[in-house]
């Protein structure tokens, strides 16, 4: 049986998830997800609610959005056509990396997810056209406590690889992060 790997990122509780390819004549097998595993790690299973999300265009951004608390989002993030630069953002005020972030590129061709914990925003940039992700998230989307904060908010310092040619008018509009101590 294929294994997934768990590899830890510079961000506290974020993990790029790795699946093991057994690979032959047909081409290959290689488990993305098991419960099993995660509860072994005493992760939050994102079983609530699957969406996708498809952009058009290189150069689009979305991000970087979590919901408050008590709806905080778990979020396992898979591209499954093109390419992107995926980000996660510590938000969590009592996290030993507080306002840090880590990127993964994920890719259709590599089959890495990005593993996010509740208090923590994400977002992507695509890096080729038509590309689309595939979201586990836990508990499901609740409107009222959907948040964001400025993707170039220079509170963060993400570097994103290429210049944003699509974001949306609220994407843009968040004001500039105020950190809680």
């Amino acid at each position: 049986m294929s294994e997934l790997a768990f590899q830890a990122t510079e961000v506290h509780g974020v993990f790029k998830l790795v699946p093991e390819r057994l690979a032959d004549e047909r081409g290959f097998f290689a488990r993305t997800f098991s419960i099993e595993l995660f509860r072994e790690r005493g992760l939050v299973i994102p079983d609530a609610q699957f969406s996708i999300s498809f952009n058009h265009k290189r150069g689009t951004l979305r991000g970087m959005h979590y919901q408050a608390a008590p709806h905080a989002e778990t979020k396992l993030v898979r591209c499954t056509r093109g390419r992107v630069f995926d980000v996660a953002l510590d938000l969590r005020p009592t996290s030993p990396t507080y306002l840090l972030w880590t990127a993964a590129e994920l890719t259709a061709n590599n089959h890495e997810a990005l593993y996010i914990p509740a208090g923590c925003a994400h977002g992507f940039i695509t890096l080729e056209d038509e590309c689309e992700l595939f979201y586990q998230i836990a508990p499901s989307f609740e409107p009222q406590s959907a948040r964001g904060v400025r993707f170039n908010d220079p509170a963060f310092g993400i570097v994103w690889p290429i210049p944003t040619v699509v974001i949306s008018a609220r994407d843009l509009s968040y004001p500039d992060y105020q950190p809680e101590r």
